[in-house]
């Protein structure tokens, strides 16, 4: 079945827009060059995924501890995490503005809530034996937080935030829709006006490319950090 080249660019022209399409000038004055377009969106997945662990990771990990937490929290976590982070655009445009603040915001809502739940499983699944031991030990319950919990859940807390930063990324395209002039998305937005399609297809890749980039990056950071843990070597 033949195909429209405009709409579907060779592959050797996609691969030439990796190089042109850093290259080359945008088309309007109010126009981004790819790589301000993805440093800026770099931002956006750093703030969002920053305040929403900021929140997630203590709340999680308090959940996952103590039972008191969990009854008060999870509720209303299950509840917001089945709420569409997209519902929540026009919201966060009267709200926070029509620039940053928004996206950043949406990243925050879709990533948030879940964060809290696994992050609770995983520190349900500490080993009980380390805990009797330390209490054991004479370890006061102010003390088997920092000291016991925290240490041994730390390895699976490091794979899940590897996790959970990938739905940050799939969080982008729909935080970036939001009325605004900058980021990766405007930039594709702009290529396919233009029918520049290999610039939109290279744009794609490149998102891609960077995820997986990132996490390969984590993984040989967290075998360093990490060295006795079984699971993330055999994972990587």
């Amino acid at each position: 079945m033949p195909t429209n080249p405009i709409y579907l660019p060779a592959p050797h022209e996609v691969a030439l827009a990796f190089y042109t399409a850093f290259t080359t000038a945008p088309e309007t004055r109010d126009g981004k060059w790819l790589h301000e377009s993805l440093w800026g969106s770099i931002q956006v997945i750093f703030w969002g995924f920053f305040i929403s662990s900021l929140i997630g990771v203590p709340l999680g990990v308090l959940s996952g501890a103590y039972a008191p937490v969990a009854r008060l929290a999870e509720p209303f976590v299950e509840f917001f995490r089945y709420l569409p982070a997209p519902a929540f655009g026009a919201l966060a445009v009267a709200i926070l503005g029509i620039y940053d603040g928004p996206k950043i915001a949406i990243i925050v809502i879709g990533t948030l809530f879940q964060q809290i739940l696994v992050i609770a499983n995983t520190t349900r699944k500490l080993d009980g034996t380390l805990v009797e031991a330390a209490l054991t030990l004479g370890t006061k319950n102010s003390q088997l937080l920092r000291h016991v919990v925290l240490p041994g859940i730390l390895p699976d807390l490091y794979r899940d935030q590897r996790i959970l930063l990938g739905w940050a990324w799939t969080y982008l395209i729909v935080a970036e829709l939001i009325g605004t002039t900058t980021g990766i998305t405007f930039f594709i937005t702009q290529q396919a006006r233009f029918q520049h399609f290999a610039n939109v297809y290279a744009a794609i890749a490149l998102i891609g490319f960077l995820g997986l980039g990132t996490d390969l990056v984590l993984g040989l950071i967290g075998r360093r950090l990490f060295p006795w843990d079984r699971n993330l070597v055999k994972a990587e």
